[in-house]
């Protein structure tokens, strides 16, 4: 199947339907939305073009495919564009995955050619990138209506909390002036509005049917009126308005931090209702959720004739980076009941799972055996939670999940399904297929949910056939106190399962290491608990190679805790962490034996009083 149109030169006579404009590279491959949502646009009849990461300074780089019959589409990339381009310390990044080469400057010009852009930026992708690219797709051709989606304008839907300026700004589709914006999984909502936008385009409606009406009342969806708009009374929850959550006030964290419940709250398909937020004059409603793919609408979204390969305009380039960890690796499900507070998952995707059937991914298996470069490896098998198959339990299937209770957090509940037969049989299908050496898993599991499974055999058989060399997983600290605010089991559950993984690699005559990934400086941890964490390595004799910061991203829980400064379970003050200073003393803290880690270490044990960790002796974390 040849790419999708994204050159003027690969374009065929007649118009594009639909313009996609995306802030990564354009990959032909499922694991990139760009490409599975036109794909997908594709099959549905429609005519569809890719501008991939376009230079937000020319306008001609966004009128390279012409005008669009029906819409732009436009999203920031696989992440929100902040995130893309800065650390957690808000330092601008040196490399981009999803940049051809992984050079951050590099995007596509007017002229349809790649390289830096006219203004020469640092990172071609520009900042909130959603809000840049809809002001460029306006200017090219005005009157195409704009439709914003994917991560960026998922969890920016609403008023939200911005780390970048340090400040709550406006429901994004008020700033970025699009028609309308998809939230969550966008299959569903985008198919609908292209059956909207095709029968308004057929029926030559003009302004006697505005747009706006055209397009309000499908799930997954947002959009914006002015004034209070007619719903029905039961259908909706108003939230505060924007003027009285985005000070920085008592009481506008107060209402900021109910705001966030009510969005929590409202986050099951099953059950949720529309979301009503004021700013101004305006109105944002935020439409429930759309309902997950059935097993046999995913299987048929992943089996679409993908190229399975970087568009060619980047092969002087080297291509693009992100391929290389997906391309011989097979999504398996959707959605996490994991509940962690730091992660956008929850909001995104849902709690509900949404996985594939045994013989879709068999099937793609086998045509990864025929792909040039392929050595027998399949480098993954899993998705957000590679071992959630199935929803946590039966009511999650049929009312949704308990807006009021985690599923394995701080106890798992006595209703959750922990089977893993499923997915072993998957994966025993899946080694005895002709060309496959190993089947490794390295998408996250939760070694938590995998002890709740009476039947040891998964755990037996993942340690036998499916590490290789190291199996990763995310405790994420030590502290029982900040594991509780990160929606985490308490400290034992993993020490639990550290020591079975030794036991059996032990008795199975392995040497596979655990490496765990902890954050530093999330809301609730101070020095006490960074030392704390500190002292729990020292005594595992473990330091990681890589650390990683709380990064406070647009939506989550983790970030209205840092915001506020209070748990939203609670109301009750929590610490935060929000100097660089102290920031950089927790980091050092996760590597205290580095050379360059030493004063930082030094001076964080001295201002939490404890010196008795400066010495000679064996408990000391420095000399």
């Amino acid at each position: 199947m040849p790419f999708l149109p994204a050159l003027p030169a690969s374009l065929e006579p007649g118009e594009l339907d639909a313009i996609f404009v995306t802030g990564d590279s354009y990959v032909d491959h499922s694991s990139f939305g760009a490409a599975l949502l036109c794909r997908l646009l594709e099959a549905e009849g429609y005519r569809v073009g890719i501008i991939a990461r376009p230079d937000p300074d020319d306008v001609e780089a966004f009128r390279l495919l012409g005008r669009p019959r029906l819409c732009f589409l436009v999203a920031s990339g696989a992440l929100d564009s902040m995130v893309s381009s800065y650390t957690a310390n808000r330092k601008p990044r040196s490399e981009d995955e999803y940049a051809p080469g992984g050079r951050p400057e590099l995007c596509l010009r007017g002229d349809g050619t790649i390289g830096p852009g006219t203004a020469k930026r640092r990172q071609a992708r520009p900042d909130r990138a959603v809000i840049a690219y809809t002001a460029k797709a306006r200017e090219a051709y005005k009157g195409v209506p704009v439709i914003v989606g994917g991560v960026e304008a998922s969890l920016r839907s609403l008023a939200h909390y911005d780390y970048w300026s340090d400040k709550v700004r406006r429901p994004i589709l008020l700033d970025s002036k699009a028609d309308l914006l998809v939230h969550g999984m966008g299959e569903r909502a985008l198919c609908e509005i292209m059956r909207r936008l095709a029968g308004r385009a057929r029926d030559h409606e003009t302004e006697a049917a505005p747009l706006a009406a055209a397009l309000r009342g499908i799930p997954g969806t947002a959009w914006a009126s002015s004034g209070m708009p007619e719903l029905e009374a039961d259908s909706f929850v108003e939230l505060p308005p924007f003027e009285a959550l985005s000070g920085a006030d008592e009481a506008s964290k107060s209402a900021f931090l109910e705001a966030t419940r009510a969005r929590y709250a409202n986050a099951d398909y099953h059950y949720a209702k529309a979301l009503l937020q004021r700013s101004e004059a305006r109105c944002v409603v935020l439409e429930p959720p759309a309902a997950p793919l059935s097993r046999e609408e995913l299987d048929r979204v992943y089996e679409l004739p993908y190229e399975r390969a970087w568009h060619p305009m980047y092969d002087s380039f080297g291509g693009v980076p992100a391929l290389a960890e997906v391309k011989f690796s097979l999504l398996s499900n959707r959605g996490c009941f994991g509940g962690c507070s730091f992660c956008s998952i929850t909001l995104h995707q849902g709690r509900a799972i949404a996985s594939r059937s045994r013989e879709s991914l068999l099937r793609e298996a086998a045509m990864l055996t025929r792909l040039p470069g392929f050595k027998g490896y399949i480098h993954d098998v899993g998705g957000p939670t590679a071992d959630f198959r199935e929803s946590a339990c039966a009511k999650t299937d049929e009312k949704g999940a308990c807006p009021d209770r985690l599923c394995l957090s701080p106890e798992p509940c006595s209703k959750v399904r922990a089977g893993h037969g499923d997915y072993l049989g998957i994966l025993r299908s899946l080694r005895s297929l002709p060309g496959i050496k190993k089947v490794f898993i390295r998408s996250g599991l939760r070694f938590d949910f995998l002890q709740l499974d009476p039947d040891s055999s998964f755990l037996r058989e993942l340690v036998e056939h499916h590490v290789s060399g190291q199996l990763k997983v995310a405790p994420e600290h030590v502290s029982d106190s900040v594991l509780r605010l990160m929606g985490k089991p308490g400290r034992g559950a993993y020490e639990a399962f550290a020591k079975r993984y030794a036991d059996l690699n032990r008795e199975l005559g392995l040497r596979q290491y655990l490496v765990p990934y902890f954050i530093s400086s999330h809301p609730g941890a101070g020095l006490p608990e960074a030392i704390e964490l500190a002292e729990y390595l020292r005594d595992a004799r473990f330091v990681p190679d890589q650390a990683q910061d709380f990064y406070p991203t647009p939506g989550t829980l983790a970030t209205a805790m840092y915001w506020t400064g209070l748990d939203p379970a609670t109301g009750l003050a929590v610490h935060v962490a929000r100097g660089d200073r102290e920031r950089a003393m927790q980091r050092a803290l996760l590597q205290y034996d580095r050379p360059e880690n030493r004063e930082l270490v030094r001076e964080a044990l001295i201002a939490a009083g404890r010196r008795d960790l400066i010495g000679t002796g064996p408990k000391c974390l420095i000399r």
